[in-house]
């Protein structure tokens, strides 16, 4: 009889040493983690600076919005990569609440559409450049000289931007973003239409882009039709710092 308990007792620790390891699946069953760092890069050098200074990240304010920054890449006036670590579209947290909200008068309007900004803040250290490019030519006009008045995306205060279609594909605006000519003027719209150099469904998307972004309350200038500021240049030296 003593013979068989011990039989069994032996075979119930053995039994027993067995199944332990089967408790790790336990693991498994943990929450799944959304691997963020992957999905949103860090900051770099420029874009922490910016963030110090007290921009935000517009898509922090509104994941909607499509960023591509055009002076990250060498598709701009100057052909050359002016952006070297900035690819993040930063802005002032008043200037990127009225574009989360024009993005919203876009939605109301065209849903599915996104707006797409293609340049935000900037460093005064890249206006220099730009300027560099175009001093003594004539499309001095189009940049802003940083030894005088400074535009204001080097406040944080301004946007160049757009409109994407349901396929995120850009609206037709009769020229593109950072095109030097009289095509890219707001106030000569109806008279190039006239005459043949822009279409009625340009203008139009020109116009559905100026009725979201000035809903909001930006303001457009007369020669860029993807250029709207926050403020005037002279309340911005006024009220604001300068980025450099």
């Amino acid at each position: 009889m003593l013979r068989y308990l011990f039989i069994i007792l032996i075979f119930a620790l053995m039994t027993g040493c067995t199944r332990a390891p089967q408790a790790t699946p336990a693991a498994t069953e943990a929450p799944v983690v959304a691997d963020t760092a992957s999905q949103v890069p860090a900051d770099s050098p420029t874009e922490a600076a910016l963030r110090a200074f007290g921009l935000v990240d517009i898509q922090e304010v509104d994941t909607s919005i499509r960023v591509h920054l055009m002076y990250a890449t060498p598709d701009n006036f100057t052909g050359e990569v002016l952006y070297d670590d900035l690819h993040k579209a930063f802005l002032l947290p008043e200037m990127a609440d009225k574009v989360a909200k024009a993005q919203q008068l876009l939605d109301e309007r065209k849903p599915g559409y996104h707006l797409i900004i293609y340049d935000a803040a900037r460093p005064l250290r890249i206006q220099r450049r730009m300027w560099d490019k175009v001093k003594g030519t004539p499309n001095s006009r189009y940049v802003s000289n940083p030894d005088r008045g400074r535009g204001l995306h080097n406040y944080g205060a301004a946007v160049d931007i757009s409109i994407l279609d349901e396929q995120d594909k850009p609206l037709d605006m009769g020229t593109p973003v950072d095109f030097f000519g009289p095509e890219a003027h707001v106030t000569l719209e109806d008279t190039l239409m006239a005459a043949g150099r822009l279409t009625e469904q340009q203008v139009a998307n020109r116009r559905l882009l100026r009725r979201v972004m000035c809903g909001a309350g930006l303001r457009t200038i007369p020669n860029e039709w993807w250029h709207f500021n926050l403020m005037s240049g002279n309340r911005a030296r006024q009220m604001l710092k300068i980025i450099d």
